[in-house]
């Protein structure tokens, strides 16, 4: 028995020895798009997934959430604390966050957030619960997600933005959240369902300087 256990750890020890080899990482790593084109990507990607993509300048973008609440018939809204007073529309009611539970999310029709970077390849929006998204829960509850996107947080490819937000976690301890689209899921018969997980709608409103 004993010898058996003496193999077993003398093994263990020469495994932890060897060092193993580097995994080659040949994925591309450097941007190839400018500004316009990963924007353009972006809108693309996004739309695959069944989003709503809206293009605004910097001083209209209240107007623009006014707009996408009248033609939903959302009017309430949840909103981080520290949303800018430039996004907030004065044609719906809005509610700030002081740590609402989700029945009370629940009652409102949807949320106004900003995003930390969105990815042109996929498509994606991420939220980190900084500046102007605030916590989680306000982009999982309430049916609609209209998310402040500006053009110089469009970054093109994955990898580029895992550095990105690598920092932020290991710095600042934040959750990631990755949004591709509204909730969706389908059954074994490929029945898809909407805003199972989250919101049902989600609306981006892209905020581009050549749209002023």
């Amino acid at each position: 028995m004993s010898d058996a256990r003496g193999d077993i750890l003398n093994r263990i020890a020469a495994a932890q020895r060897n060092t193993p080899e580097p995994i080659p990482r040949l994925y591309r790593r450097a941007r190839t798009l400018g500004a316009t084109d990963a924007r353009e990507l972006f809108c693309e990607r996004v739309g695959e997934y069944k989003a709503e993509v809206r293009r605004v300048s910097d001083g209209k973008i209240a107007a623009a959430v006014g707009a996408v609440c009248r033609e939903r018939g959302a009017q309430r809204l949840v909103v981080p604390a520290d949303l800018p007073a430039e996004w907030r529309s004065h044609e719906v009611e809005l509610v700030e966050d002081d740590a609402l539970m989700p029945r009370q999310l629940d009652t409102l029709d949807g949320v106004v957030t900003g995003c930390t970077l969105a990815i042109a390849e996929t498509g994606t929006i991420a939220l980190t619960a900084g500046p102007h998204e605030g916590r989680r829960a306000l982009t999982l509850v309430p049916d609609l997600h209209i998310c402040i996107v500006h053009e110089r947080q469009v970054v093109e490819h994955v990898p580029e933005a895992m550095a990105l937000l690598r920092d932020i976690v290991t710095r600042e301890r934040r959750p990631v959240t990755l949004v591709s689209g509204p909730s969706a899921t389908s059954d074994i018969e490929l029945s898809r369902v909407e805003g199972v997980h989250g919101p049902r709608s989600l609306v981006i409103l892209i905020v581009s300087k050549e749209d002023q």
